[in-house]
């Protein structure tokens, strides 16, 4: 497949399985049309699904959030539990108080429905983190002397960047699963034989292409040569069953924040030894048994790798997804979304000039995301104006896989080198780069209708408002941008990427996935 036309501005979108679920603020019944039967069980009810945003014409309109691969909105049972849990607050562990106790049981409580939620074994290691990210650096850190890590170039930067100081070894994308296998197998082969631990980190579903790994075969392959797998499940886990026992995967992580339950919580999970073996990832409170000036004795786990006061809220926001997902069933809710993403497929596939972007063939499966290219409208353009004129959300940029966007849109080595040249120089770059829309819970055939008619207008007449590209981010903005924030009770702080850095230059955050 050819690439799009970067001098236009190419753009991706992941558009994928969409549902409707009630607006939690008004009532429980199924609120916008084409609900399908999961998503329209009260259970699945999302916190502000009906939030009306403004537009730069001065109109209000329901948000259309084609955004949940990046981080999805909690579900209401999550904001319920913890609001109830509030008033029960109390630091865990080793406190006399009643309300410790309560907390304690709900933090432990959290934890086995998370091992439960993904099949991990009786005997995992269920350890608390803050996300996927954490979770990876944790057992990174955790990882033997001498570890060989085999990952693939086209991950998240979460399973690509922790690698780096260990003796990693990456692979290129490989063109179909079959040929990913034959890699991994090569690979594995060609490690030196010895007692050295190996350990194979791979996605277990793209955030960029939403294609779904074929982790159980992963898992049997490495085993075959001794390694261990660790499954990033990140993108996985919102949208497809996980049995980490049956498919016997060594390791999983996942966040809270893609799972409904945007409250800084995540897990690790995995085989105990690795992670109870050296010094913890953080030291400090509650990691220790006894402590003098010279010696240090470290608990057991999980308590040795969640030092310091754990974030109990999170935990049990995490805790309280995985249950009311599981009972509502990852089946059913993985089959309405290949639905609805074929849906998705098709109402795209008739936009001018739509380009998908993918790394395996089209029939392989994926979970609820599309990443397209739209010939002559700049990413970051389309973004804005979906945004501004629309009302629809969606994420741009390279999410946090650059190796593999280089990849899909056939960037040379010269102009990489550029960039890097330009970065590094402090100047704002506009890096080549995608759009993508991703649906969850709460999305519906009329929100991909939505983003399929604002494309198609985009295409034949332009954008309705004027927009130029800032300085400080190097992306266009509305300009001029009327649109008031909302009347929040807390600071609020608007563009902070425009604010100069104690050196003088503007600060740019990375982007999010």
């Amino acid at each position: 497949m050819g690439a799009p036309d970067l001098a236009s501005g190419s753009i991706l979108a992941d558009a994928a399985g969409t549902r409707s679920a009630p607006n939690p603020a008004r009532s429980a019944s199924p609120a916008h049309a084409g609900a399908s039967p999961a998503h329209a069980d009260p259970r699945l009810a999302l916190v502000g699904s009906d939030t009306e945003v403004p537009l730069v014409s001065g109109e209000m309109r329901r948000f259309v959030n084609l955004d949940y691969a990046a981080s999805a909105p909690a579900l209401r049972a999550v904001h319920d539990a913890v609001e109830e849990l509030l008033g029960w607050y109390s630091s865990v562990h080793r406190g006399a108080g009643f309300k410790s106790r309560a907390s304690t049981a709900a933090y432990e409580g959290a934890r086995e429905s998370i091992r439960r939620f993904v099949g991990g074994r009786s005997d995992d290691a269920v350890i608390i983190t803050r996300n996927t990210t954490d979770s990876i650096n944790l057992l990174a850190a955790s990882l033997p002397p001498g570890t060989h890590v085999i990952a693939f170039a086209g991950e998240h930067h979460a399973n690509l960047l922790p690698w780096r100081r260990l003796k990693a070894h990456y692979l290129n994308a490989p063109a179909t699963p079959a040929l990913m296998l034959e890699q991994l197998e090569s690979a594995l082969s060609a490690l030196p034989h010895g007692a050295a631990a190996r350990l194979v980190a791979v996605t277990g579903a793209s955030n960029v292409t939403g294609e779904i790994w074929p982790i159980a075969e992963i898992a049997r392959v490495a085993h075959a040569h001794g390694a261990r797998v660790l499954v990033d499940a990140a993108q996985l886990a919102p949208h497809s069953p996980i049995d980490m026992a049956a498919d016997d995967l060594d390791y999983l992580a996942f966040s809270g924040h893609k799972l409904y339950a945007p409250y800084g919580a995540g897990a690790l999970l995995g085989r105990r030894d690795w992670l109870a073996s050296g010094d913890p990832f953080l030291r400090g409170g509650g990691a220790v048994k006894l402590v003098s000036i010279a010696e240090t004795l470290w608990a057991e786990l999980p308590e040795r790798q969640e030092a310091g006061s754990p974030n109990v809220l999170g935990a049990v926001a995490l805790g309280v997804a995985c249950d009311t997902l599981a009972a509502v069933g990852m089946a059913r809710i993985a089959a309405e979304e290949r639905e609805l993403l074929g849906y998705a497929l098709g109402r795209l596939a008739a936009v001018d000039g739509f380009h998908p972007l993918r790394v395996w063939p089209a029939e392989h499966a994926r979970v609820g995301l599309v990443t397209f290219a739209v010939r002559g409208v700049p990413y970051d353009l389309l973004a804005a104006a979906l945004s501004a004129e629309h009302g629809i959300g969606i994420r741009h940029g390279c999410f946090c896989a650059h190796p593999l966007m280089v990849s899909l849109l056939e960037i040379s080595d010269a102009e990489v080198h550029r960039l890097f040249d330009e970065t590094r120089l402090g100047h704002h770059e506009r890096l080549p780069g995608a759009a993508r829309a991703s649906l969850g819970l709460g999305s519906t055939r009329a929100d991909v209708d939505a983003l399929c008619t604002a494309l198609d207008t985009l295409v034949a007449d332009g954008p309705r408002w004027t927009y130029s590209v800032d300085p400080d981010t190097g992306m266009y903005e509305p300009d001029p941008d009327p649109r008031p924030l909302p009347a929040l009770g807390m600071r609020l702080v608007e563009h902070p990427t425009g604010h100069a850095s104690l050196h003088g230059h503007a600060h740019s955050h990375g982007e999010s996935a």
